[in-house]
């Protein structure tokens, strides 16, 4: 009998994911595209224009130094992007009553769409990585880590988009928090600059910004320097990644956003 009901969780966890993954190639133009072309330009204005005037950035040449930063915030914005919309979606279109009514228990629905989310996130940030590469050289220094990192903040942030798509009531609603709070955390998260450039004040204030553990950790992975420490960075990712999903989890069970 448990045989057979783990039979049928991976079969609707597999059901969610590549409908999920389908969305995001059927309309790839929206998905793919427009990270792929923002990396560039940002490559080709901070990094070619602007970074011959700064040099280096923390012992590495500018360019290599900002390109983690744009994988990361490529892969923070598409995943939460597509599990807010995707999920909003799908209680716009009332088909969310049908899956909440299947023999699939909470879990297995938020991993679903959490999948489509890091499918999302990996495949614009491995466009991002190819991106990259026409314009500076990016050394692997430490794989296991680097691959972590990607992993534990593409969950974390697919989490974050299904919670904003359970409370949304229309299509502003999900696209309020990536504007007014992603957009600001990313670009004070180190992406473009070490926060040793800072003040003491605004150094120690950009250490409460999570988004600046888990760019560190991604470069650290990538150029073997960081401006936080690497394994509170990992501890923070794992205790959000947890804690948003035992939020997530109690929304679903109370059924909030789904019997308005």
């Amino acid at each position: 009998m448990s045989a057979g009901f783990a039979s049928v969780r991976w079969i609707g966890f597999q059901t969610i994911v590549m409908r999920e993954f389908g969305r995001i190639l059927r309309i790839w133009g929206q998905t793919i595209v427009p990270s792929a072309v923002t990396a560039a330009l940002y490559f080709v204005i901070f990094g070619s224009l602007i970074g011959r005037r700064i040099g280096q950035m923390d012992g590495v040449d500018y360019m290599q130094y900002i390109a983690p930063g744009l994988i990361m915030m490529a892969v923070i914005t598409n995943a939460y992007a597509n599990v807010s919309s995707s999920f909003f979606g799908a209680k716009f279109q009332r088909f969310l009553e049908e899956i909440s009514v299947s023999p699939q228990p909470n879990w297995v629905i938020i991993a679903g769409y959490v999948g489509g989310g890091v499918l999302r996130g990996l495949l614009v940030g491995l466009a991002v990585t190819v991106i990259s590469l026409i314009f500076t050289h990016l050394p692997i220094h430490h794989l296991f880590l680097t691959l972590a990192a990607v992993l534990l903040t593409a969950v974390i942030f697919s989490l974050a988009g299904f919670i904003n798509g359970v409370f949304a009531k229309n299509f502003d609603q999900v696209n309020w928090i990536p504007t007014f709070i992603l957009t600001p955390l990313t670009y004070f998260g180190g992406v473009f600059y070490s926060i040793n450039l800072l003040p003491d004040w605004a150094r120690a204030l950009s250490f409460a910004n999570p988004v600046l553990h888990m760019v560190n950790a991604f470069r650290y992975g990538f150029l073997g320097r960081a401006d936080v420490h690497v394994g509170f960075a990992f501890a923070i990712m794992t205790l959000s990644a947890l804690v948003l999903f035992v939020i997530a989890l109690w929304l679903m069970k109370r059924g909030t956003g789904m019997r308005d």
